[in-house]
């Protein structure tokens, strides 16, 4: 065999477990990799004593309810400061800026909340696609922050403000930039091209809700999930057409969907708050089908469930009534246990744990398991009011609350051997 061949064949498979490694250590957008809140991540270190684990850098932060986004060490921030909606490009092992674009926003909350953006960015393709609370869809150049382009969604497509304005982080797929638009006259959910920004499908008339689209393939269809105010779209990502709809939402017309569709294998899960409860779909011929529902088991009010190994975790109940941590049989969706005490927070998972943190600020180590909640380690890591999800990218976890973002080294320590 030649000498070449051997070299290509014992190099490749090292090269791809190179690049792939480096893909499950980026966050580049929200609920991470595949947007389901999961890390392929296994080197990392839960025992970390009352202290917590080490605290790399902290620095203040603007408004806002947008998460970090991670991809090469390179970190997007997306904020407000004064008039001014801002991303912010930061070197995630020091917290050092790297560069800053911004621009006017006038968007006020009609209730008081936080007048920040709430969307998180995505970034790719050397890219970086925000969307702001006004409406404001902007691409910038990852290396140096330069405006590439810009849409009004609010101008253009009739984009409504909603009880709490827009939120919908943006997902690029083949080329395209994916919306939850919520517009009128058939702007419902929007692709725009990822290079130009001009519109490459439009499909229907649904309000936005909070919630943000994700990309799967079943089968060998691929599909886009949109979990919009009236329910789940299930659509051709690259040319808009919609193969079903599935009328899902609370009766109450002060309500939110907020929770993003998790699919697992040829299965869509759905979650919302409001006397809604939990369902789980199957897809089978490009149509949708019940498993089961239940209105109490998982009912998700702004942060989006995990599931790991035949099991959902996550926050059930109205954020500002109180709510419990469940765990779900993902088979018949009964709960298999319920915390109390931890008030509402985010979740993500890694190395069969989660990292709950807290609307209070406390992160929480537990155990991915069916047998009980088991803490491994919690500590108060931010001060109130954490609303954002936070970023899992190459053992280095980044979270920020109202106005502080921090990142704390989760890596395990490499050990000497004698």
């Amino acid at each position: 065999m030649p000498r070449y061949f051997l070299t290509c064949r014992f190099l490749l498979p090292i090269a791809l477990g190179s690049a792939l490694n480096a893909l499950a250590a980026d966050w580049p957008q929200f609920l991470g990799p595949n947007r389901d809140g999961v890390s392929a991540e296994t080197n990392l270190n839960f025992d970390w004593g009352a202290d917590g684990p080490p605290k790399l850098w902290q620095r203040p932060v603007g408004h806002g309810f947008s998460g970090p986004t991670i991809s090469g060490g390179k970190l997007l921030l997306f904020h407000r400061l004064g008039d001014r909606e801002i991303v912010e490009r930061l070197d995630a092992a020091s917290g050092a800026t790297v560069w800053k674009h911004d621009y006017a926003t006038d968007y006020r909350d009609d209730f008081g909340f936080d007048d920040g953006p709430r969307a998180s960015p995505t970034i790719a393709a050397g890219k970086v696609f925000v969307y702001g609370a006004e409406g404001g869809l902007h691409c910038l150049a990852l290396a140096d922050g330069h405006a590439l382009w810009d849409v009004d969604c609010k101008a253009d497509f009739g984009s409504a403000k909603g009880f709490f304005g827009r939120a919908c982080s943006p997902l690029v797929e083949e080329g395209r930039v994916i919306l939850n638009v919520g517009g009128t006259g058939g702007n419902g959910i929007v692709a725009f091209n990822s290079d130009t920004g001009k519109t490459v499908w439009r499909a229907t008339d649904d309000e936005a809700s909070y919630s943000s689209p994700v990309v799967a393939t079943i089968g060998v269809k691929p599909y886009g999930f949109v979990f919009t105010r009236a329910g789940l779209t299930a659509l051709d990502p690259v040319t808009g057409k919609v193969y079903f709809q599935f009328p899902w939402r609370s009766p109450m017309n002060a309500s939110v969907n907020a929770a993003t569709p998790l699919v697992i294998n040829d299965t869509v899960f759905l979650s919302a708050s409001y006397d809604t409860g939990a369902i789980l779909l199957r897809v089978k011929d490009g149509r949708p089908a019940k498993i089961w529902s239940a209105e109490d088991a998982l009912s998700n009010h702004y942060a989006t469930s995990v599931y790991s190994d035949g099991f959902f975790y996550g926050f059930n109940g109205r954020q500002e009534m109180g709510q419990t941590f469940n765990c779900v049989d993902a088979k018949t969706g009964k709960v298999v246990w319920s915390q109390d005490g931890l008030g509402a927070g985010t979740v993500i998972v890694a190395g069969g744990r989660l990292l709950i943190l807290t609307e209070k600020g406390e992160l929480i180590a537990a155990e991915a398991s069916p047998q009980a909640f088991k803490t491994i380690g919690r500590f108060q890591a931010l001060p109130f009011q954490v609303r954002a999800p936070a970023a899992l990218s190459d053992g280095l976890f980044c979270a920020r609350s109202k106005d502080q973002l921090l990142c704390l080294d989760l890596r395990r320590k490499k050990t000497t051997p004698p």
